[in-house]
């Protein structure tokens, strides 16, 4: 029986337990990358290691989430993480250089080659035969210091692709068209494996578009093979040595088959508040529209932004709507300034932002009350725009200027005939915005520079054999990490001060959920369906540990957030029977008994001591996992074991 592509990187990385679907499996690591919005932590986190030098091929510290310097709080993130980077071997890409998936697709993504990131969308790097991996910051320090990745093997998913996009079809259409057939949840557990003759159809940029979504279908990560296409895009950035072709067995076995023919796709729109809440844009014909947002790390590509450039050439956009252009990368900008593009985007009367993430996380560009906001994104939660009462949908730049210039949600397809783009034979090349680290010799006198916002990892302390709380927080199904900790401008820059950021935790949930947490002192956390989906940040488990959560009970959990809940040493548990759910109610009193040995047999009951119901919970630990959560979190467990 042969092997699947991410099988094959798999095994060529395969450090330690058995590719066996469901068992723990420990990869060595090539590659990582950080944003500043998680990697103040994550540094402190290598720093606490004690380990003097990163030990993988190639560690970027990318500054693109935090980069409205409205006080001295991100100035001061930045200017740490461009010390430490420096002091530890770290590339440092300078704010303004681009959004770290572009960035990394176009200057360091290499076939074949694994890499984790501190961003749930670093599955982005698939669009170039990379198998890449959103997760928690501590995974990614460890990493850094050489330590294995360990994550649950996967199932395979094949999705065969036949056909051709038809015009003003796109490839965020397919991602769409994905979410529509799987739900937000139809991929844990698995990994996105794209093929069949329709992918030779789609550019690397195009690829990359479809794996950066794949996160929001909860899949482990997505990948393309790598063929000529992305020899092509190798050699365009001057990077041909870097190819190597990858495919799957022919014979190899997958658990699902999903075929999708591109020919027979329209343009899709994905409505508030979920990325899977996906109809047809002529469907909504008519629907008026306030502020149209092109960019993102989904849709900020050189390809995508001269399609816009073209659409909008010659033409006004609507006087009702408020537009923003974001390209994802210095490259890209300089290479529309050089054709002229960039004069005919502004000319149009859309207003050009920054090279980073911006509104795509609540950084600036809000929509206006109970505004209706058109964005080539990748997620529409609630409130994540920075206004609570925003109408967010999810489009294709196509579909996103067709809003621009009528006003209202227009099928794409009414604009005309569409613009022919090809790729460039060669980018224009230029990093001198990455700087690379001192030499070993160098680094012993680089000075680490902290400012006063920067504080201490949060204290954890070993598990107890049990525990008796108060249900501080009961929450439905597909609660994100954005009700968690929410982003946003007002919030962000304190992603170094635990502290301080605790007063916003679940703010989207209750407003007193800090206030209740911190006069309980211990807690309990119950959650639905496909708890903590949505960003890798690890401050949705930092925090509520910091709040004296001791353990979460849900009925399914997101992989990178159950991850990111041992690693904090949070003891994430879910319900035997679904229905018992109903059972607990805000402010009960509860206790789990006998830990350590339930921990063990997969079974932990759980006492409700207002009812006196008995609950039985179960747990999916291994023996790693096990010790992690017994020493009180991944950084004590590793340290330890130092």
């Amino acid at each position: 029986m042969g092997l699947t592509l991410a099988q094959k990187i798999i095994k060529n990385h395969l450090v330690g337990g058995n590719m066996k679907a469901g068992e723990e499996i420990a990869l060595r690591i090539d590659q990582t990358l950080t944003q500043d919005a998680t990697g103040t932590m994550a540094y402190l986190e290598f720093e606490a290691m004690g380990i003097d030098r990163v030990r993988t091929e190639r560690s970027v510290a990318y500054i693109d989430h935090n980069t409205l310097q409205s006080g001295f709080e991100n100035a001061d993130d930045h200017r740490y993480i461009q010390s430490v980077a420096k002091k530890h071997g770290i590339y440092f890409s300078r704010p303004g250089n681009g959004i770290c998936h572009q960035v990394h697709l176009e200057r360091f993504g290499i076939p074949g080659k694994t890499l984790i990131g501190s961003d749930s969308h670093t599955p982005t790097g698939g669009g170039i035969g990379m198998l890449a991996f959103g997760a928690g910051g501590l995974d990614v320090a460890v990493a850094m210091g050489g330590g294995a990745y360990y994550i649950t093997m996967p199932r395979m998913i094949r999705v065969n692709l036949t056909g051709k996009l038809n015009p003003f079809v796109t490839a965020k259409d397919v991602s769409l068209e994905i979410l529509r057939i799987l739900s937000v949840k139809g991929g844990v557990g698995s990994i996105i494996e794209w093929g069949g003759e329709g992918i030779k159809t789609l550019s690397v940029p195009e690829r990359a578009t479809i794996t950066n979504m794949g996160t929001e279908l909860g899949a482990t990560t997505s990948i393309f093979p790598s063929d000529e296409i992305t020899r092509d895009f190798l050699r365009a950035q001057g990077r041909e040595e870097d190819y190597q072709p990858l495919t799957p067995d022919a014979d190899a076995v997958y658990d699902r088959v999903i075929d999708i023919d591109l020919s027979t796709l329209k343009p899709l729109i994905a409505c508030p508040h979920m990325p899977d809440n996906v109809v047809t844009v002529e469907s909504l014909k008519g629907t008026k529209v306030d502020q149209v947002c092109i960019g993102s790390c989904t849709n900020s590509s050189l390809l995508d932004l001269l399609k816009v450039a073209a659409l909008l050439k010659g033409k006004t956009v609507d006087p009702s709507v408020s537009v923003s252009v974001s390209p994802g990368s210095r490259q890209v900008l300089s290479m529309l300034a050089d054709c002229g593009a960039l004069s005919d985007i502004l000319a149009s009367g859309a207003r050009l932002l920054e090279c980073a993430c911006g509104p795509c996380i609540g950084m600036g560009f809000s929509p206006n009350s109970a505004g209706v906001s058109l964005r080539t994104f990748n997620r529409n939660f609630e409130g994540r725009s920075g206004t609570r009462d925003a109408k967010v949908y999810l489009v294709s730049p196509e579909t996103a200027v067709a809003a621009a210039l009528t006003g209202e949600i227009t099928d794409p397809r009414l604009l005309g005939e569409a613009p022919v783009i090809t790729m460039p034979k060669a980018f224009r090349i230029d990093d001198s915005a990455v700087l690379a680290p001192a030499t070993p010799a160098q680094a012993a006198s680089v000075e680490v520079l902290r400012g006063p916002n920067i504080k201490e990892f949060p204290k954890t302390k070993p598990l107890d054999n049990s525990i008796t709380a108060e249900l501080t927080l009961k929450v439905g199904d597909n609660i994100t990490t954005d009700h968690i900790m929410p982003a946003g401008s007002k919030i962000l820059p304190y992603r170094s001060n635990i502290p301080y950021l605790s007063k916003f935790c679940f703010a989207v949930c209750d407003e007193s959920f800090a206030e209740r947490s911190k006069t309980a002192g211990n807690g309990f956390v119950v959650g639905g369906e496909n708890y903590g989906q949505g960003s890798s940040r690890e401050h949705a488990a930092l925090v509520p540990l910091y709040l004296g959560v001791r353990a979460v009970i849900a009925k399914s959990f997101a992989r990178i957030h159950a991850a990111n809940l041992i690693n904090a040493g949070i003891l994430p548990l879910t319900f035997a029977n679904a229905e018992d759910y109903e059972k607990l109610n805000q402010g009960d009193q509860l206790t789990l008994t006998d830990l350590k040995e339930g921990m063990k047999l997969g079974k932990i009951l759980l006492t409700n001591e207002k009812t006196g119901e008995k609950i039985p919970l179960c747990c999916s630990f291994t023996d790693r996992q096990r010790d992690i959560l017994l020493a009180g979190g991944l950084l004590a467990y590793t340290k330890a074991a130092n």
